[in-house]
């Protein structure tokens, strides 16, 4: 696999689709990298398989068509509006979306969708397209969300990291460090160190299993988690959280307040694991600021 530097956005003509145009062309002027737009037509079953011939097919495919590089003018003019200086190359390949973003993630550093979607990305609008690229890219993927479903996306705010201790999180931590560096922004390191909990018949009581004594020991498997990445990067205020509770509980409420939030997947690569963990799922689904999640490394 081979990684230039640009940004890849996925886009579909929506309102989401537009804050993510819009948040990866900031993102790419900022780091002087290029910008790739991308939009998959979705045309498998307009023929013959799809139970439709000759020219009504042939007409449905023209309009597909139209719709998908309309949104990709609309998209070049928005990130050209943004920085005309901006490095812009676009494709409008005629397969699905997923495959062609998770394709398209072998190449980029970054791989940008955004939270809803219609036309050729409709998975998009419960959270498919973007669960799916964001389980089995090769690459971070930022899933581009605004404050209470509105696409008001802020750029304000700290940048929250979850750590749990596994080599997935570990690169997850890296990746926050250099974002709250490269934003000039504290970092938010946030450890749920139990997710086991039980609830009273009236669902007010929350006990807990673990004892109280495990506490000292997750403080310390946090401390630890932090140590070599504060000395990479002093100019990083980073401030701890220690909590017991769900960590997507604790994450999504921090999304409220954050402009950015890393998680790794805790996905295996491949197609083996559709799924996203069940804490990346909801953050992509539910969290009110923009969601990078952070892919495992390739293995050897």
């Amino acid at each position: 696999m081979t990684t230039d530097p640009r940004i890849t956005v996925g886009v579909d003509g929506s309102a989401g689709s537009t804050a993510a145009v819009t948040w990866a062309a900031k993102l790419a002027s900022r780091r002087h990298l290029q910008l790739k737009i991308v939009h998959g037509l979705q045309v498998a079953g307009l023929y013959y398989g799809g139970g439709m011939t000759g020219i009504g097919a042939a007409t449905l495919f023209e309009a597909v068509q139209k719709d998908g590089e309309r949104a990709i003018a609309d998209a070049r003019a928005l990130a050209t509006s943004i920085d005309k200086d901006l490095v812009l190359t676009t494709e409008l390949p005629n397969d699905p979306p997923v495959p062609v973003l998770i394709e398209e993630s072998r190449h980029a550093r970054l791989l940008v969708v955004g939270r809803t979607g219609t036309g050729g990305f409709a998975d998009m609008l419960l959270g498919g397209t973007a669960a799916s690229v964001a389980g089995h890219a090769h690459c971070p993927v930022a899933v581009v969300r605004g404050r209470q479903r509105s696409t008001a996306v802020p750029e304000t705010g700290p940048v929250v990291v979850g750590v749990d201790g596994s080599p997935n999180s570990e690169q997850a931590i890296a990746v926050a460090f250099e974002e709250a560096s490269l934003r000039g922004t504290p970092l938010i390191a946030v450890h749920a160190w139990t997710d086991v909990t039980y609830e009273d018949a009236f669902g007010s009581a929350r006990i807990l299993t673990q004892p109280e004594s495990l506490e000292e020991g997750e403080e310390r498997l946090l401390g630890q988690r932090l140590a070599g990445w504060q000395e990479k990067y002093p100019d990083v205020e980073v401030r701890r959280k220690l909590v017991r509770d769900r960590p997507r509980h604790v994450l999504l409420e921090e999304s409220k307040a954050a402009q950015l939030v890393v998680v790794g997947s805790r996905g295996r690569g491949g197609f083996t694991g559709m799924l996203l963990g069940s804490t990346s799922q909801a953050l992509v689904q539910h969290a009110d600021c923009p969601v990078l999640v952070v892919r495992p490394e390739p293995e050897a």
